[in-house]
């Protein structure tokens, strides 16, 4: 990460417009970056050169959270205030709810009827099965399994400090063997795990990591929370490079809480508690 800095103006908002908290940030196959924030046009798209295309959501999130582009270009949100996910089409349809909005409950709650209690993000298996991690409820951090038809299959976990247990989970990613990594957030770990929840590993990373990606290089990269640090990591967890800080100045962060990387290795980092995102380049 030390070859990379900050750059003015990485996405061009409209005259007018400004971001807030910035939680969310993915990137589709045609390099279209997509932002989702705390304010009004809660979910931006721009175009892979930073120039604004459209808004979605407008009405639909009450706190926004986490946000995945899957290999369909569908866009995934989840809403930790209004316990919910979205699934919206390419075009900006949506095309599935998960939970009920701003009813939060239990697994076994009403029998068929399943409800969340703050989900904080996501990931898409290759075989399109849907892990959703939530635990900015309390006494809630879980890990859940859905089929790709949004069909509940199983809770892989529970609160606690044990392998395999969660306190807070934050952000997920599946790798190419198709292992589960997940930022711990409250346990200051990321955790290793396979697609039936079995414990693979875990590393270390003091603070709070919040975000996950993955590059095209097959490293990890974090977003490491109040640290204000931004990492690049190797599957095991080791660090391989780091940049950033606490602080409000370019490369500074209040809380570095989602990133992205393009296919052309620019990194963005979202801010919730400054309100941006920042982007990278190669020096």
């Amino acid at each position: 990460m030390h070859d990379m800095i900050p750059v003015d103006d990485g996405l061009k908002l409209p005259a007018g417009m400004n971001f807030g908290g910035v939680s969310g940030v993915a990137i589709n196959s045609a390099g279209h970056i997509f932002i989702l924030h705390r304010g009004p046009s809660p979910l931006i798209e721009f175009d892979a050169d930073g120039n604004f295309i459209r808004v979605l959501g407008d009405s639909l999130f009450d706190r926004p959270h986490g946000l995945r582009v899957d290999s369909d270009d569908n866009i995934w949100t989840t809403d930790v205030a209004g316990h919910v996910i979205y699934k919206f089409n390419p075009i900006g349809r949506i095309e599935m709810v998960l939970g009920v909005r701003c009813r939060p409950g239990e697994w076994h709650d009403f029998g068929h009827l399943r409800l969340f209690d703050e989900p904080n993000d996501l990931a898409i298996a290759a075989n399109g099965d849907l892990f959703v991690l939530q635990g900015h409820g309390k006494g809630s951090s879980q890990l859940l399994k859905f089929d790709c038809d949004g069909n509940f299959v199983a809770a892989l976990s529970r609160q606690g400090t044990a392998p395999g247990e969660f306190d807070l989970p934050h952000s997920i990613v599946i790798d190419e063997t198709g292992l589960l990594h997940i930022a711990d957030r409250n346990n200051a770990r990321i955790q290793v795990l396979d697609a039936e929840g079995r414990y693979i590993r875990e590393s270390k990373h003091p603070g709070t990591p919040c975000g996950l990606c993955l590059g095209c290089d097959g490293s990890l990269y974090l977003a490491h929370g109040h640290t204000g640090l931004v990492k690049r990591l190797d599957l095991e967890g080791n660090v391989l490079g780091e940049c950033g800080g606490q602080g409000k100045v370019p490369g500074r962060y209040g809380e570095a809480h989602y990133i992205a990387v393009s296919a052309r290795g620019e990194v963005y980092v979202t801010d919730t508690l400054n309100w941006r995102v920042q982007k990278y380049v190669k020096r």
